[in-house]
């Protein structure tokens, strides 16, 4: 059955606009609204029939079989039929600081860290890195951003989407985690998705210090390739690891002194220089396969 982002929005400062549930306060039996993208995408893309079934899920856990009941011009509304518990998280919580590239390399990183199980990506800026975003491009990008890790969720069965975080330069994103403050959400540009699915105790992690923190660099002489306390994390269960990728042109010396000064420990992954939407790939991977053969 094809699979929707049910995206919720608890509160609208706008009348004439509609406000979407989380679908675990509706009881199994209710008929539910469904959102303007699911519409566009199942009943006038797909071309879907009243009758025709599918999976909804919105982030807060698990998925919901749903039947559709009503279809118009421009609305559509489906029954709950039943729901299931499954999440298929990753086992271990994952934040990516990753410099931003261009194009369809930054999609395809998005995409395939959220198909690895990801938890949360911090965009960066730095010194070497190719895109600076301007203030009026901040919006439109994540909003893209966020929705390329959507679409991954829909395909691969991920039921709760990594949340993609607005631009940071990287100094400030150090700063952040050396000082351990929370940053308040009224201070931070949000998505509106993130917005909600952040309110949630699952994500509550990500504004925890991490267990370890990781910096992925290219092969040096006479550095160790992989950090000493690495395999004693990966024998917890869920540990939270925090990654810091940097751009193509690798992070600068100052970049990379901050990320020691505060815990960054430096992680070689074979003898290659890997690209920067290849490097998240190759690390989730490898943290997934290592910590699987700990326990």
């Amino acid at each position: 059955m094809r699979r929707f982002f049910y995206a919720t929005s608890s509160d609208s400062s706008d009348k004439n606009t509609p406000t979407y549930p989380q679908l675990s306060t509706l009881p199994i039996g209710a008929s539910v609204e469904l959102t303007e993208n699911i519409v566009h995408h199942w009943c006038r893309v797909l071309r879907a029939n009243i009758g025709d079934q599918g999976i909804l899920f919105d982030g807060f856990g698990g998925e919901y079989q749903v039947q559709l009941n009503t279809i118009s011009k421009k609305h559509a509304s489906a029954t709950l039929l039943a729901h299931v518990k499954t999440d298929r998280n990753a086992a271990i919580l994952t934040k990516i600081g990753l410099v931003m590239s261009r194009g369809e390399r930054m999609d395809y990183a998005i995409q395939k860290s959220t198909e690895l199980g990801v938890t949360a990506i911090q965009l960066l800026s730095s010194h070497h890195g190719e895109v600076n975003l301007k203030p009026a491009q901040v919006e439109k990008k994540l909003a893209h951003w966020q929705q390329v890790a959507i679409a991954a969720c829909e395909q691969c069965g991920l039921n709760r989407p990594p949340l993609i975080l607005a631009p940071l330069s990287i100094d400030d994103w150090l700063l952040n985690i050396a000082s351990i403050e929370k940053t308040k959400e009224k201070e931070m540009l949000l998505s509106p998705i993130v917005a909600e699915l952040s309110k949630d105790a699952y994500y509550q992690v990500l504004q925890q210090p991490a267990d370890l923190r990781l910096q992925l660099s290219v092969p040096a002489a006479g550095q160790p390739a992989t950090p000493e306390a690495l395999p004693v994390f990966l024998k917890q269960r869920s540990p939270y690891i925090e990654l810091l990728i940097g751009p193509e042109g690798g992070l600068s010396a100052d970049e990379c002194a901050k990320a020691a000064d505060i815990g960054f420990e430096p992680w070689q992954i074979g003898s290659r220089v890997l690209r920067t939407e290849t490097a998240p790939v190759v690390a989730l991977a490898t943290l997934a396969t290592l910590h699987a053969l700990s326990l």
